[in-house]
């Protein structure tokens, strides 16, 4: 991973001339570790873990093929680009080069322009993959945290997450979509945290001023999560605010009525009373799944969309496969 010093390029050739050059190339805005072979690239690798390779396709012993082949295998290195510099031009071993791992190819006599403009562009990339993958743990472990406020448990949230999954993609979602719900549906309960506790964990029914309070968590739900340009988190929003509207009207916080409600809203409201009345829980056991798809279709144009209650019907066998696997 990239700290905030300079990136550590690791060049590779066993001509001395092409690494003079490169290294004129890229001294002024990189950190530069040089191998005259495969094998010593291996070595410099596993101990400095660079943040990108530029390597030689021909050489003695373990060609470029061989090393970056070896990198994309290892859990440790995968993920470190590999950008081949070589004078062959033929597609085959372009093809092959990117069949094993490699991002990129550079041609010799290289231009300085291009090799800048490369190295520069896969690194950003990279920097891009990680601040999503950064995003993406700290959504999950808002998720989690809600969850320490509340009766649900980790494995409640990871199946509800993954039924929603499975609804997007049967409504017609982009498999990026539904990922994306998937990500953010975690985050549905987040305004719990905002909750007292002698409300959110009463064993008993709520008092009407105690359930008005409780109609409160979708509302500090999204404060918490707040104005982000992140899809995910724009989405992650949208589903805490939205979960507890209901098809016909008669939810909260706002009252939206049918297709005003965010369609992932929707998902994630049918999902999550799903999941939650086929769970034990220390206040109830835990119902059947006939009964629980009764309940559901007596709620079809109610509390949920009718179209989403067909469409989990429809996907039962994928739902009790995700169920089965994250039982309690």
């Amino acid at each position: 991973m990239m700290s905030n010093e300079n990136p550590v390029l690791l060049l590779v050739d066993d001509e001395p001339t092409n690494l003079r050059v490169l290294r004129t190339v890229l001294q002024d805005q990189y950190r530069l570790l040089f191998a005259k072979s495969g094998e010593e690239a291996l070595q410099l690798i596993a101990q400095e873990q660079p943040d990108l390779v530029l390597l030689d396709v021909m050489m003695p012993g373990l060609t470029g093929f061989d090393v970056c082949t070896r990198l994309k295998a290892d859990a440790t290195t995968k993920a470190i680009p590999v950008i081949f510099v070589t004078a062959l031009k033929d597609e085959i071993d372009e093809a092959r080069g990117f069949a094993v791992g490699a991002v990129d190819y550079i041609t010799k006599p290289i231009s300085p322009a291009v090799v800048k403009a490369r190295v520069k562009t896969h690194l950003s990339l990279v920097q891009a993959a990680e601040l999503k993958q950064t995003r993406l743990q700290v959504i999950q472990r808002l998720g989690r945290a809600a969850e320490y406020k509340d009766n649900e448990t980790g494995l409640h949230i990871l199946r509800m997450s993954h039924y929603a999954q499975v609804l997007a993609l049967a409504s017609g979602f982009t498999a990026q979509h539904a990922e994306d719900l998937l990500h953010a549906a975690p985050m549905h309960d987040i305004g719990k945290i905002g909750i007292a506790d002698h409300i959110l964990l009463k064993p008993g029914k709520l008092t009407a001023e105690e359930y008005q309070e409780m109609q409160k968590h979708p509302l500090i739900g999204a404060e918490i999560i707040g104005d982000c340009e992140s899809v995910l988190l724009k989405m992650a929003k949208t589903v805490a605010l939205y979960h507890h509207e209901k098809w016909d009207g008669t939810g909260y916080p706002h009252g939206l009525a049918g297709e005003a409600i965010p369609v992932e809203a929707r998902i994630v409201a049918l999902c999550d009373v799903f999941d939650a009345l086929t769970s034990t829980r220390p206040y109830k056991k835990a119902w059947t799944v006939p009964d629980t798809l009764d309940y559901i279709r007596q709620q079809k144009g109610l509390h949920f969309e009718p179209r989403l209650v067909d469409l989990l019907e429809q996907q039962l066998p994928q739902i009790l496969e995700i169920k089965e696997r994250w039982a309690e």
